[in-house]
Formats: structure tokens, C-alpha cells, sequence
């Protein structure tokens, strides 16, 4: 088995045309998501979308890759020590 790490991908979507990719994304990586929470802002017409990980370092690396290249999104990975 592969080492794995637990991270947590912070998303903030400001583009709603890029939600429907995001969500594909973390479908196709669900074996992998322990844990998700997703806040609507409608105050400032962003949602905020919290994954936790546990996974290779590259399958988290390549999802924050592909998520942070869509339109109007912003993400972050914070890894833990072990």
C-alpha cells in the first residue's frame, strides 16, 4: 500500500459556472475524501468548500492542480506532519 497523507483542500469558488467541474473533481477522487463541508456566502457570492484527505501525495497534489486551474476558483493544501 502507498504512503498517504491527510490534507485539507480549502476551495473558494467565485465563478458558479465552475461548480459543476469542482464537484466532478472530488467525485472522481471520493474513495480518497474523508470528509467534506460546503458553505454558501451569498453576502459576497462566493461558496467555500472544505475537503479533508487522506491519499498519495500525488493524487492530492494533481486534484488541488486541476481545481486550482479552473475559472474563478481559489484552493490551498495544508498537509499534516505525518
Amino acid at each position: 500500500m502507498e504512503n498517504t497523507r491527510v490534507a485539507i483542500l480549502g476551495i473558494i469558488i467565485s465563478d458558479m459556472d465552475s461548480v459543476e467541474p469542482v464537484n466532478a473533481l472530488l467525485h472522481e477522487n471520493s474513495p480518497y475524501i474523508i470528509g467534506r463541508m460546503g458553505l454558501p456566502y451569498r453576502e459576497r457570492g462566493i461558496n467555500i468548500i472544505s475537503i479533508v484527505l487522506d491519499a498519495p501525495q500525488q493524487i492530492i497534489s494533481t486534484l488541488s492542480g486541476r481545481i486550482g486551474r479552473l475559472s474563478g476558483i481559489s484552493c490551498k493544501v495544508t498537509y499534516s506532519r505525518e
